[in-house]
């Protein structure tokens, strides 16, 4: 994937980018760190860079863009990359944009973070005041002031950058003011839905993440979890002694019945015996005593 992320100082690009390098295995390329990097590598553009540099003046666009030229041959930009910091200008995004076709890139997104001004400054207010309470040193580039300034160049040089990419149907908008999780799922989304890949060496380190909290679980999460399979084994012994005594029924009901069916035949066998034994005895006594007569 190759991203681009736009939105004022304060939207959290930075915080977004990291999480997308982490994710997708894809590299981070700001153009400050490429140009310090172009100038000690003493490359012909760095060099180039390097005068400019030195005599106080701004590198020009044909420069830049000939650092990131360069960067995103080497071997770890291969699966995409996000560009943080650049363009900054309309005449940057089409230089930009020919770089790309020339080596038969394509430009995945453009993803802006929308936030309120509003509510940045009063975040940078309040953060302010509360290390001004608790005496710690407050940053230059930190303050409400400062911040004010930087909107204002983003109004002026960047936000046009977004009717720019909305009419190449390359702009999709996020509310950043959201929150970190949520933004970054939103992000996810987006990328899914425009064909984005996670690796699977991600997979599998989200895995291992995923053991390691498990291994990492409370002594009373474990403790109920021993509990737990502890009465299982109870249950189970419950179920089949159960089991046992009814298949003992069924095996010993029909004998028992058996033995009762032939107790009783016995018992009327003995019956009528006793019944035949009696009427002989008494015949035998009735001809005695004619006999006598």
């Amino acid at each position: 994937m190759r991203i681009i992320l736009l939105g004022p100082p304060g939207s959290g690009k930075g915080t977004q980018a990291q999480r997308l390098v982490q994710r997708y295995g894809i590299v981070q390329l700001s153009t400050g760190e490429m140009l310090r990097a172009a100038v000690a590598a003493g490359t012909p553009v760095g060099l180039k860079a390097k005068e400019i540099m030195a005599s106080g003046g701004l590198v020009p666009d044909d420069v830049v863009v000939g650092i990131i030229s360069d960067r995103i041959d080497q071997p770890d930009a291969k699966n995409g990359f996000i560009l943080d910091g650049f363009p900054r200008t309309v005449p940057q995004a089409e230089a930009l944009d020919e770089l790309l076709k020339h080596k038969h890139f394509k430009l995945d997104a453009v993803i802006e973070l929308r936030v309120n001004e509003s509510a940045l400054l009063n975040r940078v207010e309040t953060r302010v005041a509360q290390m001004r309470e608790r005496g710690e040193e407050v940053r230059l580039d930190d303050t409400p002031e400062v911040l004010t300034k930087r909107l204002a160049s983003y109004r002026n040089q960047t936000e046009p950058l977004i009717h720019y990419y909305s009419e190449r149907r390359k702009l999709s908008t996020i509310d950043g003011m959201m929150a970190i999780d949520e933004v970054t799922r939103a992000i996810h989304r987006l990328l899914l839905a425009l064909g984005a890949v996670e690796p699977k060496v991600h997979g599998k380190a989200h895995g291992k993440a995923r053991a390691r909290s498990a291994a990492k679980a409370g002594p009373a999460k474990k403790a109920k979890a021993a509990k737990k399979s502890a009465k299982k084994p109870a249950k189970t012994t419950k179920k089949a002694a159960k089991s046992r005594k009814a298949a003992k029924k069924a095996v010993t009901g029909p004998k028992k019945a058996a033995k009762k069916t032939v107790k009783k035949k016995a018992a009327k066998k003995t019956a009528r015996k006793a019944v035949k034994k009696g009427a002989k005895k008494a015949a035998k006594k009735v001809t005695k005593k004619r006999a006598k007569r």
